[in-house]
């Protein structure tokens, strides 16, 4: 990695940090500068625009999910096995201390959900693949027999991800400290019910 890439992952590691708590609206050039003890030109100079910057920190933060959730989970064997380290995956990435404020994404898809534009249409792709995942995986266990025949598969994802929500939400606002267990028990419930 060059100087240049290595500045630049400094301040995105920063910016997403700043964007957990802050928003993305919250992001600005200087408040980076400060926390980078980087010039605002300087800062100008490896993104150009504020969106730019809003964006990088949104793929960054997508690519860190990729690497740490789903990579993880398609390493195991198809199915229910494969679902479940998938959702604990995204919980435990989801309460990592590296969250300052909570998931970026999350944070993210309530500031930019009547916002028409560029950074919306790419988060609401992003999530709608994460939402595909959850389906496709639920699929192969249909498939395989582990779930039953009639299973409802854009359903079962839906409630897989509600569930993930509610963790963030128990977890974050209400400081609950029981909320990971509560989810996975929530988790394991709805995959019983969906068992063939």
């Amino acid at each position: 990695m060059g100087k240049g890439e290595a500045t630049r992952a400094v301040i995105l590691s920063k910016a997403i940090n700043v964007a957990s708590v802050h928003g993305l609206d919250g992001l600005s050039i200087g408040r980076l500068a400060e926390l980078t003890g980087l010039s605002k030109s300087g800062l100008f100079g490896h993104f150009g625009s504020k969106e730019a910057l809003q964006r990088a920190v949104l793929e960054a933060v997508v690519e860190d999910f990729r690497i740490r959730v789903i990579l993880p989970a398609l390493r195991e064997p198809s199915g229910i096995g494969r679902l479940e380290r998938l959702f604990t995956g995204w919980i435990e990435w989801a309460a990592s201390e590296d969250k300052t404020g909570g998931c970026p994404l999350l944070a993210a898809s309530f500031e930019l959900d009547d916002q028409p534009g560029e950074l919306r249409d790419y988060l609401a792709e992003q999530q709608s693949a994460w939402l595909d995942c959850i389906a496709r995986i639920a699929s192969k266990a249909k498939a395989e027999k582990e779930f039953r025949s009639d299973l409802d598969v854009a359903q079962f994802a839906f409630e897989v991800h509600s569930i993930g929500l509610g963790f963030s939400f128990a977890y974050r606002l209400l400081d609950d400290r029981d909320a990971a267990q509560r989810a996975i028990t929530a988790f394991r419930r709805l995959v019983a019910s969906a068992t063939a």
